[in-house]
């Protein structure tokens, strides 16, 4: 089962710290899974992967519940 992360309710920076720190405990090529309700996730998640080396395998809106999957890099 891959990991996940609820960040739910936090808002602009800590969704995305939350989410460095938790990429940074996984092995390299594993998914991470992250929900969020901070809009501005959709960019800040895209941005990290790109700066980061990291893929965002998927991302979806459910009803303004924002599901990211990264795989991470290197």
């Amino acid at each position: 089962m891959e990991p996940e992360i609820d960040l739910k309710g936090m808002n602009c920076p800590i969704p995305v710290l939350r989410t460095k720190k938790a990429l940074r405990e996984i092995d390299v090529g594993e998914t991470l899974r992250i929900y969020a309700t901070d809009p501005s996730t959709v960019n800040d998640m895209n941005m990290l992967c790109k700066t980061a080396g990291h893929e965002l395998v998927d991302s979806k809106d459910d009803d303004g519940v924002f599901t990211y999957v990264i795989k991470r890099g290197q």
